[in-house]
């Protein structure tokens, strides 16, 4: 199947690239290469919306999701995202019900850092401290720290929607949940990414 990229992954399209393509066509062109090329991006941008919108987080989304559940230790959720190597996971009940959302930020901030703080900044904390002050969320669970409610998308959610939940949200992933709010999949900035150079047409 033929692709394109979409506007954040198109090339520079030169006057030589339109004067080849309109050579390609065969019969005569009543139409200077400046017209062509306001026509091919017009009709290009039409095609990656009418796409764009068309594409759903159930077409793009991770299926095999790591998650933890809520009354996981913190320092089991610490090593699942070491292991899995992801910067966060959403946390569900027993049903898997998405109940919340633990990333690595949630560590940073219980760990002293503050949004305009650095991990550097932590890091000093620790050795003032004489000791490292994550040892204060032994006996903690997931529930305790995680962001709470989740944000949430359905399977049928536009990726267009997505994207825009990211940048208002200011988050990375979000879970995708089906019928009673279980869990589904995943969906991640990178997801989206890959989704719109690879737009079908």
């Amino acid at each position: 199947m033929e692709t394109h990229p979409t506007d954040s992954c198109v090339l520079n399209i030169s006057d030589e690239d339109i004067l080849k393509a309109m050579k390609d066509i065969n019969g005569y062109l009543d139409i200077t290469p400046r017209d062509f090329k306001e026509v091919y991006l017009s009709a290009y941008r039409h095609a990656v919306e009418r796409l764009t919108h068309a594409v759903t987080a159930g077409d793009i989304m991770t299926r095999a999701v790591v998650y933890v559940e809520k009354d996981s230790p913190m320092e089991a959720v610490a090593d699942k995202l070491s292991r899995h190597l992801v910067s966060g996971v959403p946390v569900v009940d027993s049903d898997k019900k998405v109940l919340g959302m633990i990333s690595e930020k949630d560590f940073f901030a219980a760990m002293g850092g503050q949004k305009e703080g650095s991990f550097m900044g932590v890091i000093a904390q620790c050795i003032k401290n004489k000791g490292c002050i994550a040892v204060s969320m032994r006996g903690q669970t997931a529930q305790d720290m995680m962001t709470s409610p989740a944000i949430t998308v359905g399977e049928r959610t536009p990726v267009f929607e997505i994207a825009k939940i990211f940048t208002q949200k200011k988050i990375n992933r979000i879970p995708v949940v089906g019928h009673g709010d279980k869990l589904t999949g995943i969906v991640t900035r990178s997801d989206i990414v890959r989704s719109s150079c690879a737009l079908p047409v």
